[in-house]
Protein backbone atom coordinates (compact mmCIF):
# COMPACT_ATOMS: atom_id res chain seq x y z
CA UNK A 1 0.00 0.00 0.00
CA UNK A 2 1.12 3.27 -1.01
CA UNK A 3 1.71 6.40 1.16
CA UNK A 4 -0.65 8.30 -0.56
CA UNK A 5 -3.63 5.68 -0.31
CA UNK A 6 -2.65 5.26 3.74
CA UNK A 7 -3.56 8.57 3.63
CA UNK A 8 -6.61 8.62 1.89
CA UNK A 9 -8.12 5.31 3.57
CA UNK A 10 -6.88 7.37 7.28
CA UNK A 11 -8.97 10.20 5.95
CA UNK A 12 -12.56 8.29 4.83
CA UNK A 13 -11.97 6.57 8.13
CA UNK A 14 -12.17 9.96 10.14
CA UNK A 15 -14.97 11.46 8.28
CA UNK A 16 -16.83 8.45 8.96
CA UNK A 17 -16.22 8.37 12.66
CA UNK A 18 -17.08 12.36 12.96
CA UNK A 19 -20.55 11.71 10.86
CA UNK A 20 -22.00 8.82 13.12
CA UNK A 21 -20.32 11.32 16.01
CA UNK A 22 -22.61 13.73 14.43
CA UNK A 23 -25.57 11.75 14.08
CA UNK A 24 -25.41 10.32 17.81
CA UNK A 25 -25.28 13.97 19.28
CA UNK A 26 -28.31 14.87 17.11
CA UNK A 27 -30.01 12.27 18.38
CA UNK A 28 -29.33 12.97 21.81
CA UNK A 29 -29.96 16.56 21.35
CA UNK A 30 -33.77 15.95 19.89
CA UNK A 31 -33.97 13.16 22.96
CA UNK A 32 -33.46 16.18 25.72
CA UNK A 33 -35.92 18.38 23.90
CA UNK A 34 -38.39 16.21 23.96
CA UNK A 35 -37.91 15.35 27.67
CA UNK A 36 -38.44 18.97 28.10
CA UNK A 37 -41.32 19.67 26.38
CA UNK A 38 -42.98 17.03 28.68
CA UNK A 39 -41.61 17.91 31.72
CA UNK A 40 -43.05 21.27 31.13
CA UNK A 41 -46.35 20.84 32.31
CA UNK A 42 -45.34 18.48 35.37
CA UNK A 43 -43.24 21.47 36.52
CA UNK A 44 -46.11 24.69 36.28
CA UNK A 45 -48.19 22.41 38.02
CA UNK A 46 -45.47 21.83 40.86
CA UNK A 47 -45.01 25.41 41.26
CA UNK A 48 -48.85 26.44 41.15
CA UNK A 49 -49.50 23.64 44.10
CA UNK A 50 -46.26 25.26 46.09
CA UNK A 51 -48.13 28.49 45.67
CA UNK A 52 -51.29 27.35 47.55
CA UNK A 53 -49.53 26.01 49.92
CA UNK A 54 -47.76 29.10 51.19
CA UNK A 55 -51.24 30.77 51.06
CA UNK A 56 -52.57 28.58 53.17
CA UNK A 57 -49.67 29.02 55.95
CA UNK A 58 -49.58 32.98 55.24
CA UNK A 59 -53.57 32.45 56.13
CA UNK A 60 -52.53 30.47 58.95
CA UNK A 61 -50.14 33.24 60.17
CA UNK A 62 -51.37 35.60 62.94
CA UNK A 63 -50.41 39.21 62.42
CA UNK A 64 -50.20 41.53 65.25
CA UNK A 65 -49.41 45.42 65.46
CA UNK A 66 -45.90 46.26 66.55
CA UNK A 67 -45.40 47.94 69.94
CA UNK A 68 -45.44 51.93 69.88
CA UNK A 69 -41.37 52.69 70.49
CA UNK A 70 -40.41 56.42 71.83
CA UNK A 71 -38.52 58.42 69.43
CA UNK A 72 -34.82 58.83 70.91
CA UNK A 73 -34.46 62.56 71.64
CA UNK A 74 -31.84 64.51 69.84
CA UNK A 75 -30.49 65.66 73.59
CA UNK A 76 -29.95 61.93 74.55
CA UNK A 77 -27.40 61.30 71.31
CA UNK A 78 -24.16 61.81 72.48
CA UNK A 79 -22.56 64.29 70.38
CA UNK A 80 -18.48 64.75 70.59
CA UNK A 81 -17.10 67.82 68.90
CA UNK A 82 -13.85 68.35 67.33
CA UNK A 83 -11.10 69.62 70.08
CA UNK A 84 -9.37 72.54 67.94
CA UNK A 85 -11.07 74.49 65.28
CA UNK A 86 -9.70 75.77 62.01
CA UNK A 87 -6.68 77.85 62.13
CA UNK A 88 -5.76 76.74 65.43
CA UNK A 89 -2.02 76.46 65.73
CA UNK A 90 -1.59 72.53 67.25
CA UNK A 91 1.63 71.01 68.46
CA UNK A 92 1.56 67.72 66.55
CA UNK A 93 3.33 64.38 67.73
CA UNK A 94 4.73 62.32 65.26
CA UNK A 95 3.93 58.56 65.58
CA UNK A 96 7.25 56.13 66.48
CA UNK A 97 7.25 54.82 62.96
CA UNK A 98 7.22 57.77 61.02
CA UNK A 99 10.38 60.56 60.59
CA UNK A 100 11.10 62.51 63.96
CA UNK A 101 11.18 65.47 61.75
CA UNK A 102 7.75 65.91 61.52
CA UNK A 103 7.13 66.35 65.00
CA UNK A 104 6.52 70.61 65.56
CA UNK A 105 3.78 73.24 65.27
CA UNK A 106 1.45 73.28 62.82
CA UNK A 107 -1.91 75.15 61.71
CA UNK A 108 -5.07 73.40 61.40
CA UNK A 109 -6.62 73.92 57.85
CA UNK A 110 -9.85 71.63 58.41
CA UNK A 111 -12.03 69.38 60.06
CA UNK A 112 -12.34 65.59 58.59
CA UNK A 113 -14.89 63.17 60.03
CA UNK A 114 -13.60 60.60 62.70
CA UNK A 115 -12.14 57.61 62.30
CA UNK A 116 -13.73 55.13 64.71
CA UNK A 117 -13.24 57.14 68.20
CA UNK A 118 -10.37 59.67 67.10
CA UNK A 119 -11.58 63.12 65.35
CA UNK A 120 -9.25 63.54 62.21
CA UNK A 121 -7.66 67.01 61.17
CA UNK A 122 -5.73 68.51 57.95
CA UNK A 123 -2.28 69.98 59.54
CA UNK A 124 0.06 72.43 57.74
CA UNK A 125 3.41 73.40 59.11
CA UNK A 126 4.82 76.81 57.42
CA UNK A 127 8.04 74.97 57.05
CA UNK A 128 6.53 72.05 54.48
CA UNK A 129 4.92 72.67 51.08
CA UNK A 130 2.09 69.65 51.49
CA UNK A 131 -0.75 69.05 54.13
CA UNK A 132 -0.81 66.10 56.66
CA UNK A 133 -3.82 64.22 58.01
CA UNK A 134 -3.06 63.48 61.83
CA UNK A 135 -5.78 62.34 64.57
CA UNK A 136 -7.12 64.12 67.53
CA UNK A 137 -4.91 62.14 69.81
CA UNK A 138 -1.49 63.29 67.90
CA UNK A 139 -2.33 66.99 68.43
CA UNK A 140 -1.84 68.82 71.87
CA UNK A 141 -2.48 72.65 72.19
CA UNK A 142 0.40 75.21 71.19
Amino acid sequence: MSRQSAKTSARSAKNARRTTLKAVKKTAKSARAVAKKSAKPARTATRSTARNRAGDVASRILRTPSPPTQPIAASDIPVHAHKYQVGETVYYTSPSFGRAAATGSYTVVKLLPSEGDDYQYRIKSSGEAFERVAKESQLDRA
